[in-house]
């Protein structure tokens, strides 16, 4: 059985984990900090990079995109979560783009703000940063008044379900979620479902905030 390593605070585990469980791929989570159990991350994977997919011949592939690349080949194309048409599968990208350009614009700032002592922080970057993240999902706002997403049933919606309960764990005061009214609401229609809950951001190993 393949094993998924890294903590489910992450947004990349995590949206890793809920995909594999929503196509029905069988793995064993394994939650493992590249902080604080660096050691046995390192003893899976050198590199320590999360998420991490051991898969069942023992190669360890990294990046949460590469990794559901991967996932996607093992199903049917009835339980893909990406498109296989042209004009739905641009759609579907561009969404996933903005989602994921949040996604890393918010891990940034967390570590900025955690990782750095105060004194070297460097607020110009992190204003840019924050500008950055405000833009992707003001687009990302824009794209749903069009382009409903259906919670937890693609790519998209399910990347950026998670990422927006990252940015709203972390950077609330950053993020303010009434200006975000269909993120917010598709965030809230993703976390009740079973594969969302079966992996929540406050899953074992992880330290409350």
């Amino acid at each position: 059985m393949m094993q998924l390593i890294g903590m489910l605070d992450s947004p990349y585990v995590r949206r890793v984990a809920i995909s594999l469980h929503t196509m029905g791929i069988p793995f064993e989570h394994k939650p493992l900090s590249v902080f604080s159990t660096f050691a046995a991350f390192q003893s899976i994977n050198p590199v320590v990079k999360a998420p991490s997919l051991v898969c069942a011949n023992g190669d360890v592939l990294m990046d949460s995109s590469l990794i559901l690349d991967y996932a996607q080949t093992w199903v049917p194309l009835a339980r893909q979560l990406l498109p296989s048409t042209l004009p739905e599968k641009q759609k579907a990208l561009r969404l996933l783009g903005l989602a994921l350009a949040a996604c890393e614009k918010s891990v940034q700032i967390v570590y900025e703000k955690n990782l750095r002592p105060q004194e070297k922080q460097h607020q110009p970057w992190l204003d840019r940063i924050q500008g950055q993240l405000l833009a992707a999902y003001t687009a990302l706002e824009a794209e749903l008044r069009t382009c409903r997403l259906s919670a937890g049933v693609s790519q998209a919606a399910i990347t950026t379900a998670v990422t927006w309960q990252f940015s709203q764990m972390m950077l609330a005061d950053m993020v303010d979620a009434q200006d975000f009214p269909l993120l917010h609401a598709l965030s809230d229609e993703s976390e009740v479902l079973e594969a969302f809950m079966a992996y929540p951001p406050t899953g074992p190993g992880v330290k409350a905030i």
